[in-house]
């Protein structure tokens, strides 16, 4: 009977894989995709509709179910149209968004995938069982 038998311990994921390669994984992983999200760059553009700016057309319904909700705070129009102007206001920042991936070194990249890659197969390495009764056999 070996250790992990005798004091319970079970390792990630509730198999007998290792912590060390878990805990590696997880800051190698961690590591990786901040310096990608470090390396991206995000801007928006105006928003247009037929030539015109329209990001205070979009406010319309949230203004107006707010106003709505002040006079009646049990209004379902009112909750309706303020939840339909919140909905309106984020897709338009979504859809006016452009994410461009800054200039950087052969190497940085490599290092970032690198980093990402290999931190996500430890971690999947680890949940796996380890020891001698699953080689072989």
């Amino acid at each position: 009977m070996n250790q992990q038998q005798e004091t319970g311990f079970k390792g990630p994921g509730g198999t007998g894989g290792g912590l060390g390669e878990f805990v590696i994984g997880f800051v190698m992983a961690i590591a990786g995709f901040w310096l990608l999200t470090n390396q991206v760059q995000v801007t928006t553009g105006g928003w247009r509709l037929w030539g015109y700016n329209a990001f205070g057309l979009s406010l319309l319904p949230f203004i107006i179910g707010v106003g709505v909700l002040f006079f009646n705070g049990r209004s379902i129009l009112g909750w309706l149209l303020t939840l339909a102007g919140l909905v309106i206001v984020f897709a338009g920042i979504l859809v006016n968004m452009s994410i461009y991936f800054r200039p950087t070194s052969l190497f940085n990249t490599l290092l970032i995938l690198i980093l990402i890659t290999g931190g996500i197969g430890l971690l999947v390495r680890s949940l796996s069982e380890h020891g001698k009764s699953s080689e072989g056999n």
